[in-house]
């Protein structure tokens, strides 16, 4: 099992930032991050926030908290009104994009074709690779969580969550 200090060091080099860098962004020394990395010290809970939000995971996922990616509930218990679609999509360059909207609106935006038919204009390309009907059948048949996670030829990777 990696420890923090290894989780943040695998974090910081995947998104190509030097311990300086990091540093720089907590309001640290480079001391100190190379102390978190080696297991000498651990950062102040107050930082947890900040570098999950660097790495751009969550502070379970910085912590080494591993939930169940998907699941089957019972889909008469569930309330759509109140889920919550996360599509994030992680160049293999650095950059990232997220996209968090009621699943309701999903449904809505099968509706729409010309929705659909333009997406893949700017940076919501990545629709187009999704087949939302899928994943709106998924849901409504009681399937929650981690939903996708594809990595594509040119080295994106898209994930979709339903929450």
């Amino acid at each position: 099992m990696q420890s923090l200090g290894e989780r943040i060091a695998a974090l910081r080099k995947a998104r190509g930032m030097t311990q300086e860098q990091l540093a720089e962004s907590c309001s640290v020394t480079a001391q100190a991050v190379s102390k978190w990395e080696n297991g000498l010290t651990a950062p102040d809970i107050s930082l947890l926030p900040r570098l999950a939000e660097l790495f751009s995971v969550t502070t379970d996922e910085l912590l080494g908290v591993h939930r169940a990616e998907t699941v089957a509930v019972d889909p008469s218990a569930v309330d759509v009104s109140k889920l919550l679609l996360r599509v994030r999509v992680l160049s293999e360059g650095g950059s990232e994009v997220k996209v968090n909207f009621p699943f309701t609106v999903a449904e809505l935006l099968l509706k729409n074709e010309k929705f659909l038919e333009s997406a893949g204009n700017g940076k919501m390309e990545f629709l187009k690779e999704l087949d939302l009907r899928q994943i709106v059948l998924l849901v409504r048949s009681g399937v929650m969580g981690k939903l996708v996670e594809v990595k594509g030829a040119d080295g994106n990777l898209v994930e979709v969550w339903v929450e």
